[in-house]
């Protein structure tokens, strides 16, 4: 289930840059809510869930960091290549880490800097490319320039509110169950989404409402599959198969867009993986140890 999700959510980002020209990103992140809510609300049957809660502050504050986070991959996702959009997206082990001292108080040991240090490096890489290698970078011209340079910032500020969320969802986790979080998520971030819808309009052709479409259900389908897979084994065990998504980014956009991995895309998504899952095993490490105890 861990891979059909991983598979979905790569096919999410495929689709938003197949509009990405066309159609604003923030209507995209609109329909991917709309659209996904039947699926949403077959989780939340499934489990029994109501919207009855004490903590619609925290519901809130998780919707807007889920949005925030969204904007930033659906944005990035039509103006960087794929395969550097997904890699780049993947620094949220790296954040958590840093977010978590001034709003959980955590103090991270040497072993936890280290990995954050080979993680910022992952996206220096990446950010650079092959300047690295004394090769010039064939840089769009003019707007284009600039648009390209925001996309980065965007696809790591993806990874800084995707990081947010996680705290968040940590905090509401201890009253609220994860279907009654999944949601508030969706009926807010719907509704937040489509204040902007007015201002960001325009009207979709037939073709690009199938997309639209195909945004929320495969979407939806991959958050299901993924709160299935979280509810059925420990999250040590299914966090690595999340990286498959690197394998998806390269394979899609070599096949729609004729993107060919280079050596610093790869070596720096070879960093960010890796200090990923190494956060990743120390965090199962340490809550293990009051476990057992």
């Amino acid at each position: 289930m861990i891979l059909l999700s991983t598979l979905m959510f790569s096919l999410m980002a495929v689709l938003a840059k197949l509009m990405g020209g066309t159609i604003p990103f923030l209507e995209i992140v609109f329909f991917r809510s709309f659209f996904a809510l039947p699926v949403v609300v077959l989780i939340a049957v499934r489990n029994r869930a109501t919207l009855r809660t004490r903590r619609f502050r925290g519901h809130l504050g998780r919707a807007c960091t889920g949005q925030a986070a969204t904007c930033c991959m659906f944005f990035s996702a039509t103006v960087l290549p794929l395969g550097e959009q997904q890699a780049l997206t993947y620094g949220t082990p790296i954040f958590a880490t840093l977010l978590a001292i001034p709003f959980l108080g955590e103090r991270p040991g040497p072993h936890r800097w280290a990995a954050v240090g080979i993680g910022f490096l992952g996206i220096l890489v990446i950010a650079l490319g092959p300047g690295l290698l004394g090769q010039p970078r064939i840089a769009p011209p003019g707007l284009a320039a600039w648009v390209m340079a925001a996309g980065y910032v965007a696809a790591v500020g993806h990874g800084v509110f995707a990081a947010g969320t996680t705290l968040l969802v940590r905090q509401l986790s201890a009253t609220e169950s994860s279907a009654t979080i999944v949601l508030w998520q969706s009926l807010l971030m719907t509704g937040i989404s489509a204040l902007a819808l007015p201002f960001v309009w325009v009207a979709p052709t037939p073709s690009e409402w199938l997309l639209l479409l195909g945004v929320g259900m495969v979407g939806g389908i991959g958050q299901l599959l993924s709160t299935e897979a979280y509810a059925s084994a420990q999250v040590s065990s299914l966090g690595p198969y999340t990286y498959t998504a690197l394998l998806w980014a390269a394979l899609f956009g070599w096949v729609f867009w004729g993107d060919v991995p280079g050596v610093t895309m790869l070596l720096g998504a070879a960093l960010i993986v890796t200090a990923g899952l190494y956060i990743l095993q120390r965090e199962m490490r340490r809550r293990a140890r009051p476990a057992a105890a």
